[in-house]
């Protein structure tokens, strides 16, 4: 529920005669476009009634105003989320089975749950570098994608693993259906991707753009689609969707990608075929080379079967 902060004042003689939205601005500190919004909304009032920005304040008149307590879309909220699994836990790094519609972190335009606030709903405590709205994250999976993932609990495992991503000693290993078959069946995808210029929710492969590379080998060939093992040695946000579109070989499902929606109805796939199986690093106390595992969702088993019996 949405809190509000009510207030009431009396407009002093020398704003008589100005507008609503300008005596407002003035006598509670707002700027003039969230004043106008605010009488927009029905919740500002004159003398009792409501009022149109336009309209003039008199001397004493009693305004009224009533301003909702804006949510901080970064703030970490403490919520169990079910689903996440925890493949291992230590005193340096969880270890979690992540399932598809659950965001790494908090960010703007995001309302859904996240990663770090399950964690902190469930009493684990995370390392505090970082961002405060991603403390402890070293990698991140897209809302989309499902599968293992680490987490840092410690501060000098987040300052060894964090480096370890950055020079790409982490063994990232990814399963994806994509349509077709790609040619040739095994290859690398040495790419760069940028933002695309017509829409900031989506990359795309553009000269200019951060290196990324991707390296895919066919694991099984269907008639409609391939299953694909996939390494990755950057990280760059959503580059296997994006390496396999330019391919012209999309995951299965991926829409925004470029994805046939008729294949993907037929299979039930519901969103881009594509999880996180494995995730190997030298642990960042013993030295030791450790390897966690995510077993498919049994949504995206249950397609890959249909894929395998379509003839």
């Amino acid at each position: 529920m949405t809190q509000s902060d009510y207030r009431s004042l009396h407009v002093p003689e020398g704003l008589a005669g100005e507008r609503v939205d300008s005596a407002i601005a003035q006598m509670f500190g707002l700027s003039r476009t969230r004043a106008a919004d605010l009488i927009s909304r029905g919740l500002v009032q004159v003398d009792g009634a409501e009022v149109s920005k336009s309209e003039r304040v008199l001397p004493g008149g009693l305004l009224e105003v009533t301003i909702p307590v804006e949510s901080d879309p970064l703030e970490v909220v403490p919520e169990t989320v079910e689903g996440i699994g925890i493949i291992h836990d230590d005193d340096s790094i969880v270890v979690i089975d992540k399932p598809v519609g659950v965001a790494v972190h908090p960010s703007p335009g995001w309302s859904g749950p996240t990663v770090v606030g399950h964690l902190a709903g469930a009493g684990f405590r995370i390392a505090t570098s970082g961002a405060s709205e991603r403390q402890g994250i070293v990698q991140r999976l897209d809302v989309g994608t499902s599968g293992v993932m680490v987490i840092c609990k410690s501060e000098h495992a987040y300052s060894v693993l964090k480096n370890a991503f950055r020079h790409r000693t982490v063994d990232k290993t990814y399963h994806a259906v994509v349509q077709g078959h790609p040619d040739p069946l095994e290859g690398t995808i040495d790419a760069p991707i940028a933002r695309h210029p017509g829409a900031d929710y989506k990359f795309a492969v553009l000269d200019g753009g951060r290196a990324s590379v991707t390296h895919y080998e066919t694991l099984e060939a269907h008639r409609f689609a391939s299953l694909l093992e996939v390494h990755l040695e950057t990280g760059r946000t959503h580059q296997i969707r994006v390496h396999m579109s330019a391919l012209k070989h999309p995951c299965v499902g991926d829409l925004t990608y470029g994805a046939d929606p008729t294949l993907a109805k037929r299979f039930d796939v519901t969103r881009q075929w594509l999880h996180a199986v494995k995730l190997g690093f030298e642990h960042p106390d013993s030295g030791e080379y450790v390897s966690y595992e995510s077993a498919y969702p049994v949504e995206l088993a249950r397609s890959l079967d249909a894929i395998r019996d379509s003839h």
